[in-house]
């Protein structure tokens, strides 16, 4: 085993026993915050045009608004999080978390300036940093971890039933009422689930598993090879992935002429009907191609980022508009896969100890190169090619994502070569 790589989890005999009713409960529960989480983070994507209208942003301002104010305290804050929820009670994180990003996601509805945007978009990120390490913690203590992806993965497919939802409620609320009462009505309802998070049962640590040489040193975490190729190569196709749904829905309202509602409606159809189960899947395969070789989840998304490629171009360059959707919907099938076997690798190298951590220093990555860079720099791209009065330039600020996927690709193939090799 490498010197730099943390010893793996072993089960205990606790994994082999039937899961109780409780821990599907309580993923019930943590996957509904879940989607709380990725609505209110999506919600102003849908909204981006009549903010602009209204308020008449450049579109750089529109991806500061979107992604650089979430994501300052959202990537400061992912660390200290995450070592806070290897130490306290996680369920209280969660709930408490929950609360902040629902209250200022509703109050953005009441914003009526830059400024004031900016601060709630802030506080969003705040509570939101809460919750990947506590939850997916939780999660792995509610679990064992023959399933560990599968169950991560349900999880995850929040982001998908979450930014479904944004896009066709939001659509569907902005067009006929307006962008704020979108916000109004969206988002302060997640203060309601916050009181049931808070009366889950804490579940001890490593309750699922031993370790058979238990390490706490964080460092290990940075100098761990599989590690770090696997936060690089995360955050490469997370650029591309979340940049389809940040900005795809500007995308098809510009340069294709579809109004809000059509792009809303579709959006949400596409993500609930083919993200939820393409992530629930892509969570199981990747655990049955882990039982072959101990790197075949990284194998398995470096392959699913490869294969983003040609369809991208596609999306951004072909002129048949029912092409164009039926590629699309594959495209995102393919995007928002990765999340669940993301997860599970960093629990299953990092071990209960660490896990918590782990996931803070990822999410803080991908979410700082997918929102903090990538979409400012799309946007920035786009006002530079004149796409103010040819919007068909867009086209070649968004080239940047079939880009991403192609080094992200590389990359977690040399991580899934790296993981064997530790083993």
């Amino acid at each position: 085993m490498s010197a730099t790589t943390i010893d793996a989890p072993v089960p205990s005999d606790a994994a082999a026993e039937r899961v109780p009713g409780y821990s599907w409960y309580a993923l019930a529960i943590l996957t509904a915050v879940y989607v709380l989480n990725f609505l209110d983070r999506n919600l102003i994507y849908i909204l981006f045009t009549p903010i602009k209208k209204e308020m008449a942003f450049s579109d750089l301002q529109l991806a500061i608004l979107g992604t650089t104010s979430f994501v300052i305290f959202y990537t400061l804050l992912g660390v200290p999080f995450g070592m806070l929820a290897d130490h306290v009670s996680r369920k209280a994180m969660i709930g408490g978390g929950l609360a902040v990003w629902s209250l200022f996601s509703g109050l953005t509805g009441f914003a009526h300036d830059f400024k004031t945007l900016f601060f709630c978009r802030l506080m969003v990120g705040v509570g939101e940093a809460t919750l990947g390490p506590a939850a997916l913690s939780l999660l792995s203590d509610y679990f064992p971890p023959r399933m560990r992806a599968t169950v991560q993965s349900v999880y995850s497919s929040g982001i998908a039933v979450g930014g479904g939802l944004a896009f066709f409620l939001g659509g569907l609320i902005g067009q006929k009422w307006g962008w704020r009462p979108a916000f109004f009505a969206l988002g302060f309802p997640g203060l309601v689930l916050a009181i049931l998070v808070f009366f889950l049962r804490e579940q001890p640590r490593g309750k699922t598993e031993t370790v058979a040489t238990t390490k706490s040193d964080a460092s290990i975490l940075i100098k761990s090879k599989p590690l770090l190729y696997l936060y690089i190569g995360y955050a490469l196709f997370a650029l591309a992935s979340n940049n389809l749904g940040i900005w795809g829905p500007t995308f098809f309202v510009r340069v294709h002429h579809l109004s809000l509602l059509t792009v809303g409606t579709f959006a949400g159809l596409l993500a609930i009907g083919v993200g939820m189960p393409s992530m629930i899947l892509g969570g199981y395969v990747s655990d049955r191609v882990k039982r072959l070789f101990s790197g075949g989840r990284m194998a398995f998304t470096a392959w699913a980022a490869a294969a983003s490629i040609p369809l991208w171009l596609i999306v951004l360059f072909a002129n048949n508009l029912m092409l164009i959707v039926i590629v699309n919907a594959v495209l995102y099938g393919l995007a928002i896969l990765w999340v669940g076997p993301a997860t599970a690798d960093i629990h299953d190298i990092a071990g209960p100890k660490l896990r918590g951590l782990g996931i803070g220093i990822f999410f803080s990555i991908v979410n700082l190169v997918a929102y903090g860079a990538g979409a400012p720099i799309i946007g920035r791209i786009s006002d530079k090619l004149g796409v103010a009065t040819d919007a068909s330039q867009m086209r070649m600020a968004l080239l940047v994502c079939p880009l991403a996927c192609a080094l992200g690709a590389i990359v977690l193939w040399m991580g899934s070569s790296a993981y064997k090799r530790s083993r």
